[in-house]
């Protein structure tokens, strides 16, 4: 909460307003205070509500109330919802009308307005992701398209490794690969950044590209009319150092593990470096605009509980206390795919939701862990492919299915795995609406 000392030094500038208008989020005291000062006003305060009162009408004078993007009534303490917030509520257990969704690599590869962008761009993926406006329509498309509850920023987790000097590349038909990888423990000092250097201006500098994005595509959802949450995303930190040492998810699986156990002081230093770097990556995510953050441990499947609690888990941790720190009310959802046999020990941590994979029992699920929580998944994306006989009423089946399974409240439904490209839109939709539909009347029933 915003607190302002009886004596206001306020420092005013249009870049202030940018922050109510274009992020989503508010600044806090230091921020504001800490915007280039070109005026400088001392205004007495007899109380905290005429503190803020006083504030309010000094920002008002200065940019003009139709210049600033919220209600000018609602003193800024808190972070804006938008109009859709079932999302937002599902994560923090508050109640929902109905159970909402999104999809894990909903926009791209399925759809064909993707595959006709690409074409009439001539770019790869990595090529879209250079761009701030392409990067916005590519996450764009999936909420035009279907009625989602959420957009994700459209981005990859190795935008991580490169802004480390990494190189990732693309070359075609065996997906994103790191060509050069750590190839000895020295390399974690000689080739990378120092922990020191991991800061607010090193994430602007190596990944301003993305920032940028986030508020481009907050942007166009405004000028759009959709008003829903943006989630921002990174690889947690395992994940990261199973590519930068193994170079690929399709060989070399083995490198992570090895390097933990022959190599672990420079692992842990390096795993370090990449917590430090990942919070960063997601707080600028949340200056700019993201309404919630998704923490994604991909590559869970690739290490051993033991490798896994001694390495993972206290990154994981670090990433979930110090978020909640900075953003007290900002949903966290993390997802340890592969590695969901450790949901229990997540719940700890501090993230609002804990994914389980299509791996998992749902008659378990909640069992494990526990009422404190909010679950996101596992629907079996395979259902929505029409080559497997797949059919818009076999998908309003096992969409209830789901929902009887997992419950309609404390639930946000999504996959067990992302989508693989072979899916029908239409039956993407049909799941889309009968989520909506079989929980709004599961709900109502209820009550």
């Amino acid at each position: 909460m915003i607190s302002f000392s009886t004596t206001l030094n306020i420092a005013l500038l249009a870049s202030v307003a940018n922050g109510f208008t274009t992020m989503g989020t508010f600044l806090s005291r230091a921020q504001f205070l800490s915007s280039a000062p070109t005026v400088a006003l001392s205004v007495a305060a007899s109380s905290q509500q005429e503190d803020l009162e006083l504030t309010r009408q000094i920002v008002l004078g200065h940019l003009g109330e139709e210049d600033v993007g919220f209600d000018a009534a609602t003193p800024a303490t808190v972070t804006d919802r938008p109009e859709n917030d079932l999302m937002i509520r599902a994560a923090l257990g508050e109640e929902v009308e109905k159970t909402p969704l999104w999809l894990f690599r909903q926009a791209g590869r399925h759809l064909p307005e993707y595959q006709e962008y690409k074409k009439k761009l001539n770019m790869n993926f990595l090529d879209l992701l250079a761009s701030p406006e392409t990067v916005a329509e590519c996450t764009m498309q999936p909420i035009r398209r279907y009625d989602l509850d959420a957009a994700i920023l459209f981005s990859d987790i190795l935008v991580v490794p490169e802004a480390l000097g990494i190189e990732v590349t693309m070359p075609g038909g065996v997906g994103i690969l790191v060509p050069n990888p750590l190839a000895t423990p020295e390399e974690v000092d000689t080739r990378l950044p120092s922990i020191d250097t991991i800061t607010p201006e090193f994430v602007q500098d190596k990944l301003g590209h993305v920032v940028g994005a986030v508020k481009q595509i907050r942007k166009q959802m405004a000028e759009e009319g959709k008003s829903i949450p943006l989630i921002g995303f990174s690889a947690a930190p395992w994940t990261l150092l199973f590519y930068m040492v193994g170079g690929s998810s399709k060989k070399n699986n083995d490198a992570g593990v090895q390097w933990l156990t022959e190599h672990p002081e420079q692992s842990q230093k390096l795993l370090d470096l990449l917590t430090k770097i990942v919070i960063e990556y997601m707080s600028a995510q949340v200056e700019a605009g993201a309404h919630m953050l998704q923490v994604f441990e991909a590559m869970g499947m690739m290490i051993d509980s033991d490798n896994f609690r001694k390495f993972a888990l206290p990154c994981l941790e670090k990433i979930a206390k110090e978020l909640k720190s900075r953003y007290p009310d900002l949903p966290l959802m993390v997802f340890a795919r592969g590695a969901c046999n450790m949901n229990a020990e997540l719940v700890p941590l501090g993230y609002d939701v804990i994914t389980i994979d299509g791996n998992v029992e749902r008659a378990t699920a909640r069992d494990v862990v526990g009422s404190g929580v909010t679950l996101q998944g596992n629907y079996d994306p395979a259902e929505l492919i029409e080559e497997n006989g797949k059919t818009v009423e076999s998908v309003r089946e096992t969409a209830k299915q789901l929902l009887s399974e997992l419950g309609s409240q404390r639930l946000i439904a999504n996959l067990g795995e992302g989508l693989g490209g072979k899916e029908s839109t239409e039956l993407v939709d049909a799941f889309v609406s009968a989520i909506h539909e079989e929980s709004a009347a599961m709900i109502a029933a209820e009550k």
